[in-house]
C-alpha cells in the first residue's frame, strides 16, 4: 500500500481551512502541515489538526520532514513567490485561483514543474463540480442544439479585496466553467467596470467573450450586491439550463423552449416567429463537494504522472483572458484581439 501523500497549506484565511478539511478527510492524503503569518489562525487551526505542524514561515514549512506537496492559498501577489518556492524545492503545487499575477509569472512556473517532473494544478473548483460536469455532457450529447449563448452572473456584497479587482477574484469562476463548456478560448474580450468603494480597483464589472461560430458569453460580477447570486443561463438552439448553484439540492433546470425563426417569407406581415414552449424538467444530481473532488484530483495526478484537468496551462490560459480584461478596462471597455495565435 502505497503511503498517503503529505500535504502542506498556506494561507489560513479565507479559503485555506477549507483546502486543509478536505486534504485532512483523504484517506490518501495527510494534512502534515499549516502555514500563515497570523498567530491567531496559526493558533485556530492547530486545535482543529493537532497531529499538522504549525509554521509562521513558508520556508520552514518547505523544509519539514516528508512532506510531498503544497496547497497554496494566500494573497495573489504572493503566489507567484511561494509556488516558484515549492516546486524549486521539489514539491508538487497547486495554487488557487487566478494562478498569478502575470502570464510571465505563469510561465516560469510550467517551465520549473516540467523540468522537475512536478505536478502543478490551479484551483478551478467548479470544473469538478457535478452539475457543471453534467451541462457538459448534456451539450457533448447534443441536447441542448447548437449553444448560441451563456450568461452568467456571480455577485455578492463583499469580500472586497485589497490586491485584486472583482474581476480577477469573481470572474475566474464563471470564466473557467465557460472555457470548459464551449471547448474554445474567446477570439474577442470586452470589459467594463467602476470603482465605488476603493479608488482603483473595480467592484463591479461586466465582460463580453466572443467565441468562435459567433458563440458569445457575458459575465457580470459584484462586490455591491444585496443578494448573494451564482447563476448562469446557457441557451442553445433547441433547449436551454438554468444553473443555480445557490440551489441546495434543484441546482439544474432545463427548459424545452427555443424560439424558431420562419424557414421563408414574401412580406413583412408574413414574417412571425414560431415559439415552442414545452417541458421544463430537473434532473437527479449525486452531490459531492467539489473541493473534495479536486483535491483527489491533485493526489491522482501526483500518484499516476498525469496532467491535471486544471493544468497550469490552464492557468496560464486564465490570466490571458484576465490580463485582456484588465487592457479592455483600461480603455473603457474597448474590444481586445485574443485567441491562440495572440
Amino acid at each position: 500500500m502505497n503511503k498517503p501523500l503529505s500535504v502542506g497549506v498556506a494561507g489560513l484565511g479565507y479559503w485555506g481551512p477549507n483546502l486543509a478539511r478536505n486534504f485532512n478527510s483523504l484517506p490518501s492524503c495527510q494534512l502534515s502541515a499549516l502555514c500563515d503569518l497570523d498567530e491567531g489562525r496559526r493558533d485556530r487551526m492547530h486545535e482543529l489538526y493537532p497531529q499538522a505542524g504549525i509554521f509562521g514561515d513558508f520556508e520552514e514549512m518547505l523544509a519539514s520532514d516528508g512532506l510531498d506537496a503544497v496547497a497554496i492559498a494566500t494573497p495573489v501577489a504572493s503566489h507567484f513567490p511561494l509556488a516558484k518556492a515549492a516546486l524549486t524545492a521539489g514539491k508538487h503545487t497547486l495554487i488557487e485561483k487566478p494562478m498569478a499575477a502575470s502570464s510571465a509569472e505563469c510561465e516560469e512556473l510550467i517551465e520549473i514543474a516540467e523540468s522537475r517532473g512536478l505536478t502543478l494544478m490551479v484551483g478551478h473548483t467548479f470544473l469538478y463540480s457535478t452539475p457543471v460536469r453534467m451541462i457538459a455532457e448534456i451539450i457533448a450529447k447534443g441536447d441542448l442544439g447548437d449553444i448560441l449563448y451563456i450568461n452568467s452572473q456571480r455577485l455578492n456584497l463583499g469580500l472586497f479585496q485589497k490586491d485584486i479587482n472583482v474581476t480577477w477574484d469573481l470572474a475566474p469562476h464563471d470564466i473557467s466553467i465557460v472555457l470548459y463548456l464551449l471547448g474554445h478560448v474567446p477570439e474577442v474580450i470586452n470589459c467594463q467596470g467602476n470603482a465605488h468603494i476603493t479608488p482603483g480597483i473595480e467592484d463591479v464589472s461586466n465582460i463580453s467573450l466572443l467565441f468562435p461560430g459567433s458563440k458569445f458569453a457575458t459575465i457580470q460580477s459584484s462586490w455591491l450586491e444585496p443578494r448573494k447570486v451564482r447563476q448562469m443561463t446557457i441557451v442553445g438552439t433547441r433547449r436551454m439550463i438554468v444553473y443555480d448553484d445557490i440551489e441546495p439540492l434543484e441546482k439544474i433546470r432545463i427548459y424545452d423552449v427555443r424560439v424558431d425563426p420562419p424557414p421563408h417569407y414574401d412580406t413583412f406581415g408574413e414574417f412571425q416567429y414560431s415559439y415552442h414552449y414545452g417541458d421544463s424538467y430537473i434532473p437527479m444530481i449525486k452531490q459531492a463537494e467539489p473541493l473534495k473532488v479536486m483535491c483527489q484530483h491533485f493526489g491522482d495526478c501526483i500518484s499516476k504522472g498525469e496532467k491535471p484537468m486544471s493544468s497550469g496551462e490552464e492557468g496560464l490560459k486564465m490570466v490571458r483572458i484576465l490580463e485582456a480584461c484588465s487592457e479592455s478596462l483600461a480603455t473603457g471597455g474597448g474590444p481586445v484581439q485574443f485567441g491562440d495565435d495572440v
